[in-house]
């Protein structure tokens, strides 16, 4: 690797002032891992991710229910699946930009080639969730103005009720659409690639896409209503190569997919980078945890010499991956060598396992350390932002903490002060080099400002959420209470239902519920603020218990929590609940808790907002 980086950069200095140059991205990370720049650059121009699968046309991209198929595959179908869309909306010029497709396609080849097919005729893709009740997937098309709905053929009984709904048109996508048979023999291919090359050509005369959007994601709405964010090509290339660098993607990787395709997480993180660099992609249509072991412990296929070397999850799918390895445990001389072979081959085959989109319980993080050998990589970001914060590839990874700003993010922890010049004062602010905290104000928190050329353009014709979530300077206002502390980054909790004042106190609701999850009894819970006209708000712990286990006295999980945590952080109240209502991706919206747990309350409380 290092002889092939050598030769990289050799190549870079004797072509550099001769003519722009143009990497692959193998060849661009391996530039970077060699020569450790200062000061990182982004891609020159900024492209789309399919445009980057010209460099790796016979390297498999994707492995799904229905086979192997290579880059060239995934070019060749998208393609053909763009015209078919710019005819069905009757697009004529050479780009659709401005225009939006939502599409609602399986955890598949048609999810991908649906959205590069999107982009190549430069339209917005709109992705919808498959798991979404047909009222909200209609709130999404609707508030996006997509021009179309491609629907593929799982979902085919949704298409009338959309339509009626909406009234919107749908297309269809059919099996073949995307798994027709070609010949891709080599005249095929310089064909083909001729075609592409004066596709390519074309879009690059017409097309600024650094500032072209490219996705529009819509927000959990654990706060709010949702909202779209609009993701231009720039903020995805933006925090594609983040990831890339810190994380050391190569096109040798192998990544399996089990989340939901809506959100950056599934979207960004585990599909789009893979793709950015060459790497392959193995996805799931759903997640199951005998398959997500067996994918992870077993070759992918017989012949193909491909093994799973990177997984990303939620807690709660490393939650769920831990009960089905403990369920199938029965402490015999078998299990023994089973238990064995499980770690070494999660040691020896696979270099990262990261966590994201919530909270990692420290337990959890302890468990699966025990079963795999691997300590979970946690991370911070959001919709509007991509990743921002991660702790380290390489190096000590501390429960709770998010390490450091990616490269090209800055960040900045900051606190109102309406006298200041631009609103807040600094508490720290920081980038992947360093990180400077304001005299007197160590170990302070505040909210995370973050501001880069992975921040989001808009939100989808709002513009006064526009206005409300950013400073006067362009910092991006996240709404996380954040510390910095002991060299590291810490995110404390949602502002407006995570920090609980009690007694004059700031209590992180993430913090509680850490503690609260050592207890060997609970499996799960969610601490809230309740309103109190003594103290400001109490603690409330809601709770769910391992089955079989007896609901403790309030008495008794105070004088336990006593142990671990200061008089003011113990709860003063606790319910019980048989599970906890997350959302696709792990998050607990505690507004509807609140709502339906203490009733007794007055619903329009400031506590939850």
């Amino acid at each position: 690797m290092i002889a092939q980086a050598a030769h990289c950069y050799k190549f870079f200095i004797d072509q550099t002032l001769k003519r722009p140059l143009y990497l692959s991205h193998y060849q661009r990370t391996l530039l970077l891992q060699f020569c450790r720049f200062k000061h990182l650059q982004l891609s020159s121009p900024i492209l789309p991710t399919f445009f980057q699968a010209k460099n790796y046309l016979e390297r498999v991209a994707l492995v799904d229910q229905n086979g192997h198929f290579r880059y060239r595959d995934l070019l060749h179908y998208s393609a053909i699946l763009s015209k078919k869309i710019k005819n069905t909306i009757g697009c004529t010029s050479n780009s659709c930009e401005g225009l939006r497709i939502a599409f609602l396609c399986e955890n598949d080849l048609s999810y991908v080639v649906t959205k590069w097919a999107t982009w190549m005729i430069g339209a917005a893709a709109v992705p919808l969730c498959k798991t979404h009740p047909v009222k909200e997937i209609c709130y999404f098309i609707d508030n996006s103005k997509s021009s179309i709905v491609v629907i593929s053929e799982e979902f085919k009984s949704l298409t009338e009720e959309i339509e009626q709904n909406t009234g919107v048109q749908t297309l269809l996508l059919s099996k073949d659409d995307y798994l027709h048979e070609y010949d891709p023999c080599q005249n095929y291919w310089l064909t083909e690639c001729k075609e592409l090359d004066r596709k390519f050509e074309e879009m690059l005369k017409i097309n600024q896409f650094k500032n072209q959007p490219a996705l529009v994601i819509y927000t959990s709405g654990t706060t709010g209503k949702p909202k779209g964010v609009v993701l231009t090509h720039g903020n995805l290339t933006a925090q594609i190569e983040a990831m890339i660098y810190s994380w050391g993607w190569t096109r040798n990787d192998v990544i399996l997919h089990t989340l939901p395709l809506h959100h950056v997480h599934g979207i960004v993180n585990v599909l789009m980078t893979p793709f950015h660099c060459g790497a392959t992609c193995v996805m799931l249509t759903k997640f199951d945890p005998q398959t997500v072991w067996s994918r992870l412990l077993n070759p992918v296929g017989a012949n193909d010499g491909l093994r799973i070397n990177l997984f990303m999850a939620v807690p709660t799918v490393y939650a769920k991956l831990i009960e089905n390895y403990e369920s199938n445990m029965r402490n015999n001389q078998e299990d023994m060598y089973m238990g064995k072979f499980v770690k070494n081959t999660c040691q020896n085959r696979i270099r990262l396992m990261v966590s994201g989109s919530a909270s990692l319980p420290q337990p959890i993080m302890e468990r699966w350390e025990e079963i795999t050998g691997h300590r979970l990589l946690e991370r911070y970001g959001m919709s509007e932002i991509g990743m921002a914060l991660t702790n380290p590839l390489d190096g000590p990874r501390i429960p709770g903490s998010v390490g450091h700003p990616m490269p090209w993010v800055d960040v900045c922890i900051a606190k109102p002060n309406v006298y200041a010049k631009w609103g807040y004062d600094v508490i720290a602010q920081g980038n992947s080099s360093k990180t400077v905290v304001s005299p007197g104000m160590e170990s302070e928190q505040g909210e995370l400002y973050v501001r880069g050329p992975n921040v989001f353009s808009e939100y989808f014709q709002r513009p006064d959420a526009v206005k409300r979530s950013f400073t006067k300077d362009g910092w991006f206002k996240t709404g996380d209470t954040a510390i910095y502390e002991n060299g590291v980054y810490s995110i404390m909790g949602r502002t407006s239902v995570d920090i609980i004042k009690s007694g004059g106190y700031k209590i992180s609701a993430l913090y509680v519920e850490r503690h609260l999850l050592s207890h060997p009894q609970i499996t799960d819970c969610a601490v809230i603020g309740l309103p109190d006209i003594t103290w400001g708000q109490r603690i409330a712990a809601v709770l769910v218990l391992k089955e079989g286990a007896d609901e403790m006295p309030l008495e008794s999980l105070q004088r336990w929590a006593e142990n671990l945590m200061p008089y003011y952080q113990v709860p003063t109240v606790v319910r019980y609940l048989k599970a906890m209502p997350r959302n696709a991706m792990g998050k607990v919206n505690k507004k509807d808790i609140f709502a339906t747990v203490f009733p007794e309350f007055n619903r329009s409380s400031r506590t939850i907002r």
